[in-house]
């Protein structure tokens, strides 16, 4: 962690050199720029991948034209700008930004399938064994269903199943597997 510590590093007078000037194997002078933000112990490897990706010279005109008070943030971003660069030579810390966005996307698909579905089962009022009826034929045994009209008004006459000159059965082919697949209980009438 970088520190805003001013009297942090070296800058000659019996201190070592700050972790850039060790870096660039150099004297650490009085105003060093670099010694405020980069200390001699893990300042050289930050100053390190800063100096890979910006470079030494191009990263001290940028702090000094930046107000003190501003050069803490501006260090943060270039070393962590340089570390996600050197580890992604590509995007750098954009490919961890789309990553990111990638996966809020995900998470934001899967919220909005989880409240449908609770928003569904909201819909149906919860109802305890005793309230619930039992179906009208048991599922288990093919029980003849009794066809009366107000079980099937008329529905499943010959002259309904025939439909827009339909002549050769195939609707009525059609009604007859779906009524036995799913209503195995109801008979249908003959065709002719």
């Amino acid at each position: 962690m970088m520190t805003g510590n001013l009297n942090a590093g070296g800058r000659g007078g019996g201190e070592g050199p700050c972790g850039a000037c060790k870096f660039l194997r150099r004297k650490c002078v009085k105003g060093c720029v670099f010694a405020p933000y980069f200390d001699a112990d893990q300042g050289t490897a930050r100053f390190a991948a800063v100096h890979k990706v910006f470079g030494a010279s191009n990263a001290s005109k940028m702090l000094l034209r930046l107000p003190l008070h501003k050069r803490l943030d501006a260090v943060v971003t270039l070393c962590h700008e340089a570390m996600a660069r050197l580890r992604d030579p590509v995007y750098g810390s954009v490919g961890h930004l789309f990553s990111l966005q990638h996966q809020v996307m995900i998470l934001q698909a899967e919220l909005a399938h989880v409240q449908a579905l609770l928003s569904t089962f909201q819909r149906f009022p919860l109802q305890s064994p005793q309230q619930m009826q039992p179906p009208p034929f048991d599922l288990g045994h093919n029980n003849e269903y009794t066809m009366e009209q107000s079980n099937l008004v008329g529905v499943w006459e010959e002259e309904h199943l025939l439909q827009d000159g339909t002549e050769d059965g195939d609707f009525q082919e059609l009604a007859s597997q779906f009524v036995s697949r799913y209503l195995p209980a109801v008979k249908l009438p003959a065709c002719t």
